[in-house]
Order: C-alpha cells, then sequence, then structure tokens
C-alpha cells in the first residue's frame, strides 16, 4: 500500500497495521502539562493521589490516556483531510505512571463524502480499543474524512453521527472506589454556564503531534493541509478545553468519558482560545458526584469545539 491510506485503499473489517505501543513516564505527564496547562490534582500531586486512592503509585493524566490512543490510531488517517468528530468514548479504569498503552483500530464502515472540486473524498469509521497488557483501558469510534486517490469507491456504509448521551447512571460502574474528602468541592447548578476567565494560546501543536505518534500530514506539514498552513490536532483543542476545566473545577477527580467531541472548526498554532463551561446533569454518589458537561471552545466569538465530557468530582 503506498504511503496513506487513501479513502479508496480501505475496507471495512480491514484492521490497521499498529503503531509502537508506550511505556507512560512521569515526564510524560509534565510534557503534557507543559503543552496544555492541565491542573489536574490527582495527576500534579502524587501525595494527594496516593492518599485519595490507596495505590502506593503515580496518576497519570486522563487526558493525556486518550491523547496517547488517539495517536496510536492514525496510521489509518495519514492522509486526513479533517477529523470530524469522536463518539461513545470510555476510559475504564485510570492509568498509572509505569503501564505501557497498546491501540487496535478497525474499519467498522465507508461511506462516499461530497468531491470538494475535482477532489474525491470519504468518510471512514473507525474502532478503537487501547489497552494496558490484556486489559482494556479505553474505547471509542471516531470518523474522519479522507481523500480518494482515484475515483470514488461507491461505498455507502451508514456512518453513525455523535452519540446520543445515555443515562449517567450507566457510567456508575466506571468510578474508582476512592476517598474524595480531601478534594475541594465546587458549587456548580445545573444549566448554569460559566466562562473561563483565562484565554488560552494555542502552541507547540506539532510537538504534541510528534509525542503522541500522530501521523497525520496535515499537523505537520503547511502543504498538506487546504488551508496552507498546518492543522492543529483536534486532541490539542480538547486537552485545552480540559485544562480550562480543572481550573473552575478543581476537584475533579477523572475523567469517565465523552458522549462525544466535534470539531466545528480548523484550529491553528497562535490561535487564541476561550473556554465556556456548562453543567448539564448531575447524578449524586455515595461520595462525590457523576458530572456531564458541555464545553465549547471559541476563536474570536467561533464556536472551534464541541465536547461534552462525563467527569467524577466531590
Amino acid at each position: 500500500m503506498s504511503y496513506g491510506p487513501f479513502f479508496d485503499e480501505l475496507n471495512t473489517g480491514e484492521t490497521i497495521t499498529p503503531l509502537p505501543s508506550l511505556t507512560l513516564s512521569a515526564a510524560d505527564n509534565t510534557f503534557y502539562r507543559a503543552i496544555t496547562g492541565d491542573q489536574h490534582l490527582l495527576t500534579a500531586d502524587c501525595g494527594l493521589y496516593n492518599e485519595v486512592s490507596g495505590s502506593s503509585g503515580s496518576l497519570i493524566n486522563p487526558g493525556l490516556i486518550m491523547q496517547v490512543s488517539i495517536g496510536q490510531t492514525t496510521n489509518a488517517t495519514r492522509k486526513a483531510i479533517a477529523n470530524l468528530y469522536y463518539r461513545s468514548v470510555e476510559i475504564l479504569r485510570p492509568v498509572e505512571i509505569g503501564e505501557t498503552l497498546s491501540t487496535s483500530t478497525v474499519v467498522l464502515g465507508l461511506c462516499d463524502a461530497s468531491p470538494k472540486e475535482d477532489l474525491n473524498r470519504g468518510k471512514v469509521w473507525l474502532g478503537i480499543e487501547t489497552r494496558s497488557g490484556e486489559e482494556i483501558i479505553a474505547r471509542y469510534e471516531r470518523v474522519a474524512l479522507l481523500p480518494c486517490k482515484g475515483d470514488s469507491p461507491g461505498h455507502n456504509d451508514e456512518i453513525p453521527g455523535p452519540t446520543v448521551p445515555v443515562s449517567l447512571d450507566s457510567w456508575g460502574s466506571l468510578v474508582p472506589d476512592w476517598d474524595l474528602n480531601l478534594l475541594p468541592e465546587t458549587s456548580w447548578s445545573v444549566g448554569e454556564e460559566r466562562e473561563d476567565p483565562l484565554s488560552d494560546h494555542v502552541d507547540l501543536a506539532p510537538a504534541l503531534a510528534r509525542f503522541t505518534f500522530n501521523q497525520a500530514a496535515i499537523h505537520r506539514d503547511s502543504e498538506a493541509s487546504s488551508f496552507g498552513k498546518r492543522l492543529v490536532y483536534g486532541g490539542h483543542t480538547q486537552g485545552l478545553a480540559q485544562a480550562s476545566l480543572t481550573r473552575l473545577l478543581p476537584g475533579l477527580v477523572t475523567v469517565l468519558g465523552w458522549d462525544g467531541c466535534d470539531h466545528l472548526g480548523p484550529v491553528f498554532e497562535g490561535d487564541q482560545l476561550s473556554f465556556h463551561h456548562t453543567l448539564k446533569e448531575v447524578l449524586p454518589l455515595n461520595e462525590g458526584r457523576i458530572l456531564r458537561f458541555e464545553i465549547r471552545a471559541s476563536r474570536e466569538g467561533e464556536d472551534v469545539l464541541l465536547w461534552t465530557p462525563i467527569v467524577v468530582a466531590p
């Protein structure tokens, strides 16, 4: 197969050749924090994590788990025009420093898209599982737009849209059995929107792409992008959104998953992004709460990201 794949070189049911496994280290946490500014307490303070969890290890930022996992899927999307959305994301358990992550990617469906000028294109629906050893620790789906090498192949699989949110009760089994009394509680009413007073500057985008093994040329090569400049990897924008949430919700325990993550517009290095957080739903637990948020990132008043995480907090 040529350096790609192109859309018309893929087949439904095909397993994509995996990228290397990655053993996570304390340096990876530090590097991720330098790029995003994420203030996740249990990642930043190992002693606090030990007290809360009863573990003697150190926690990997839950956002970093997804960045590594997504990067390991990109042998399927080297030629990506854009990633359209993520859906049905589940992070099945916390991950600690020293664990080694590997990711498998399967083509679940293919559907021709409308040509753009002389370029034939198609949507590829990918099913993804990330493991630590033999144990699945994250699973989700994503849909990307790829170019054809030649004519449209005539694929017409039904590609699902963004996830329909399920009851918060269904997330209860993923909540870690930790003592949350040492974490700060934030009062936040359902339906209340809060704007982060700190907007943020997008930089080090190629570094994050390389760090996570992201193979998509549009994130490294301006000539590969239809915009004439490098397109920032969508997970970078999501990572900045999660960092914003850790500032407004400092007691955030972990991220259980995402209802979805939709890229509403392109983001470029040097952009200044602002973040709006709306609490959509709360489920009280014996200790702590499960919270569903809708988080929007915007540039000059235009939304570029809609991220809907499910999190745990006191």
